[in-house]
């Protein structure tokens, strides 16, 4: 590491709070070895909230503060408009219904309406023909105003009464801190700071918009109860209507949450209403959280930001209906995600079950378990005004004295949300910190080998927190503890069931054991090394050659040529920095060079001169493993790559699959195939696949990455994707015909063409196998069970009618496919 880089890794930070019940504790700098008597696994935290059967008395005590609202549990005197106080709903209906916004719309439904009906000739020819119209519009506006105040009540938050919160509060950190039983921890920097914003964004009736990464149902509870227990005003919580099941719903509902449609389809009066609910929130001072990624992330990192909610806030200021509002991007991280066991089911391909009462009530069993902490991190908070005046600013055609109402077109529109959506994302990545498991789980899963020795498992988490802070992220401290006790709670968090101990060995040695799972907490870290695990997967392609170190030389040109290709294929999977592609492989290399991990070969000319330590980078002619590199083993080269090939081996499977959607010799070469049993039956393949050698990672076959795969493969015009406005018609798919593979005469799909170049080229820089060589092996055995795979879906296809799909007929067709497998 660089001088400089060590430097900055020293740097204290502010101190942690936890927010565990009645008391906010702040942690000292350094480690304090806790007393004899004391569990120093336990930091003596739960103990904050009493507990009925340990000590009765302690728990009526603190049931009866609640009840009465003392001190700061009477949550009367919020920064922030006033919110819990009876009539609240009404108050807020009233507003959202004498919005201009809806009234026009409403109108203007009625107006057409009245029009089909003239046209049918409901109205006669009688000379009161303009008083039957008349008359006609009026019920039908009276109509509309029942029917948008019956969805306005169904979906606003109902802060009514200010002891159901105090109550809910209670519930909620008994609940959460019998799971996560070392509490929320937050940084009292970050804190001070957002009560600062608060205060001031109160008294210009700004909102606070607080838009959290999405993990697990917990995110919603984490942020709730630490703005309670700060004062601060709480959010609405924009929510899927798919969590308003009876009895929860409700609870929630007058927690704070508001309810949306998964999909507003064409209904145009349900989606003014959104909009007129959010302009409603803003234009007050209302504050708002909505979580940037839309759903759940289920597999650990960041997902591409969801635009639907974000278009809306972003209107009501671009529009001028807003005067401003103020973004809080925020990370939630946990040591250990309630939820990791089922989304592992559902991205192998499992539905998603329907959230119900009964499963929320079966869940209880987690609260028994010791889950470790949960860390918030709130980002600088920033105008979303100021933000939109300095992008305008920036596009070539905007006037220097043009205002935010000015039009836009619907192309900078979007640029502009797209912008906006990023940053949040870049933000929130930005103050995330790496939990112990996510350091454990990174380590484990990008070492050769079945296992690792407990002195190698402590060195090697050290060089990763290194490495983290090297890079401007953070690591979770447990007030200076050392790096054996933190990786000792860590391991007790993540279970025998994820990382497996075989003790009677002459050192402790730890195996992955559920490496799906287990990589879940491994790209927690992935955000941080992107550019790096880019550089050397693309090196890798010369490296797996083998022989010495001239002939796993690769020259700049191929390298730049090589990233730029993995960069584009990865562009929904990663958020890369914004200074583009030659500037950061530039800095890449040179941080890469920096740490000996490799060396550069420079012209003459370019060789850096005694008083100028930065050559200039783009006269680099080639790139190669350092030798200091090469004597340790690679290790640093292959975390890096460890970390990507996944990824990878994920898109090659995709991209493979493609070849099965050569339609037979037999079969129409327009016939259109359903979209989602063709990723399905790609999930079967990489099984398969894997199972017999072909597939490195199991963890390929996951469907979101899959998903991303074929999104991409979209874009780039290898597929062409039809959707019908039927909802009983599914998404159809077919091969571009410029990228449709030939078939000889045998009617074998013959390995040539754009798609094969495609594939050849991920297959650059997959991960070697030990019993396989890539060009022969796809040649022979995995383009068979690929074509194997699509002669079934094009069977699919042909019974079912131009691959129009139901559920039963989707399961149908899977079992169709394992059957032939």
């Amino acid at each position: 590491m660089s001088p400089a880089s060590k430097d900055a890794a020293l740097q204290p930070s502010a101190p942690d709070l936890d927010i565990l019940g009645d008391q906010v504790t702040i942690h000292p700098g350094g480690y304090v070895e806790p007393p004899a008597s004391v569990d120093a696994s336990e930091r003596n935290l739960v103990e904050h909230m009493a507990r009925f059967r340990e000590s009765p008395l302690d728990f009526l005590r603190e049931i009866s503060l609640y009840v009465s609202g003392s001190g700061w549990r009477a949550y009367e005197d919020v920064i922030g408009q006033p919110i819990y106080y009876a009539g609240f709903s009404d108050n807020m209906k009233a507003m959202i219904m004498r919005t201009p916004m809806l009234q026009r719309r409403i109108q203007d439904l009625a107006n057409k309406r009245v029009d089909v009906e003239e046209r049918e000739g409901l109205f006669g020819q009688s000379l009161d023909h303009e008083t039957q119209k008349s008359i006609r519009r009026s019920e039908i506006v009276s109509s509309l105003q029942g029917v948008a105040l019956g969805l306005t009540d169904g979906m606003i938050c109902k802060m009514e009464s200010n002891r159901f919160i105090r109550f809910a509060y209670y519930s909620a950190t008994q609940l959460l801190t019998r799971a996560y039983h070392q509490g929320i921890h937050v940084s009292s920097e970050e804190i001070l700071r957002l009560r600062s914003v608060a205060e001031t964004a109160a008294k210009n009736k700004h909102s606070i918009i607080f838009l959290p990464c999405h993990r697990s149902h917990v995110d919603y509870v984490s942020l709730q109860l630490i703005c309670y227990r700060l004062g601060i005003a709480l959010p609405t919580v924009v929510a899927g209507d798919n969590l308003k099941i009876p009895v929860l719903g409700a609870f929630l509902q007058h927690a704070g949450a508001m309810w949306i449609r998964r999909s507003f389809g064409n209904d145009a009066l349900y989606t003014t209403l959104v909009q007129s609910y959010i302009d409603t929130l803003l234009q007050n001072g209302f504050n708002v959280e909505c979580f940037i990624e839309g759903g759940r992330s289920r597999t650990g990192k960041l997902l591409s930001p969801k635009f639907g909610i974000l278009s809306f806030l972003m209107d009501s200021v671009l529009s001028g209906r807003v005067e401003d509002a103020i973004i809080c991007p925020v990370s939630t991280q946990y040591d250990k995600v309630v939820e990791t066991e089922s989304y592992i089911s559902e991205l192998l391909g499992q539905p998603k079950p329907q959230e119900n009462l009964k499963d929320f009530l079966s869940a209880s069993s987690v609260l028994s378990l010791k889950l470790g902490r949960v860390d918030v991190r709130f980002h600088e908070p920033w105008s979303l005004r100021s933000f939109i005046a300095e992008q305008r600013a920036r596009v070539s055609d905007a006037k220097p004295s043009s205002g935010l109402s000015d039009p836009l077109s619907a192309q900078s529109r979007i640029r502009l949300l797209r912008t906006l959506g990023y940053k949040v994302l870049s933000d929130i990545n930005a103050v995330s910190v790496v939990m112990p498991t996510a350091l454990i789980g990174t380590v484990l899963l990008t070492l050769r080998g079945r296992g690792v020795g407990k002195s190698e498992l402590i060195r090697r988490v050290d060089w990763l927190s290194a490495r983290v802070r090297a890079k401007g992220g953070r690591v979770a401290h447990f007030a200076g503890a050392p790096t054996s006790t933190i990786i000792e709670r860590g391991l007790d968090v993540l279970g025998s069931g994820l990382v497996g101990t075989i003790d009677d060995l002459p050192e402790t040695t730890y195996c992955a054991v559920d490496r799906f799972q287990l990589s879940f907490y491994r790209n927690m870290t992935i955000h941080l090394f992107i550019s790096e695990a880019l550089v050397c997967a693309a090196m890798y392609t010369k490296v797996k050659q083998g022989g010495g170190p001239e002939n796993q030389r690769i020259s700049f040109d191929e390298l730049y040529e090589q990233v730029g290709f993995l960069s584009s294929i990865f562009r929904g999977e990663f958020i890369y920095p914004t200074a583009g592609l030659l500037p950061n492989l530039q800095r890449t290399l040179l941080g890469l060079e920096s740490d000996s991990v490799i060396t550069l070969t420079r012209s003459d000319a370019s060789k850096p001169p005694q008083n100028n330590p930065r050559p200039d980078p783009q006269k680099i002619e080639s790139v190669e493993l350092s030798s200091a590199e090469r004597k340790t083993g690679r290790e640093n080269f292959d975390f890096y790559n460890f970390l990507l090939w996944p990824f990878i081996e994920s898109t090659w499977l995709g991209a493979v699959s493609l070849m099965g959607l050569t339609p037979p010799s037999s079969t129409q070469s327009n016939t259109r195939l359903n979209l989602r049993q063709a990723q399905e039956t790609t999930q079967i393949l990489g099984k398969t696949l894997y199972h017999q050698g072909d597939l490195s990672y199991f963890e390929a076959v996951n469907k979101e990455t899959l998903k991303n795969a074929y999104q991409l493969f979209v874009e780039e015009g290898i597929v062409r994707v039809r959707k019908s406005s039927n909802k009983n018609h599914s998404t159809v798919i077919r091969l571009a015909p410029d990228w449709t593979p030939a078939r000889d005469q045998n009617g074998s799909i013959v390995p040539e063409g754009r798609l094969w170049d495609f594939i050849e080229k991920i297959a650059k820089s997959r991960r070697e196998g030990k019993n396989r060589r890539d060009g022969a092996t796809v040649s022979s055995r995995v383009l068979r069970l690929a074509d194997l795979v699509g002669k079934g879906l094009f069977e699919t296809a042909v019974d079912q009618g131009d691959g129009e799909s139901h559920e039963d007929q989707s399961q149908k067709a899977r079992r169709k496919q394992e059957a032939r497998l």
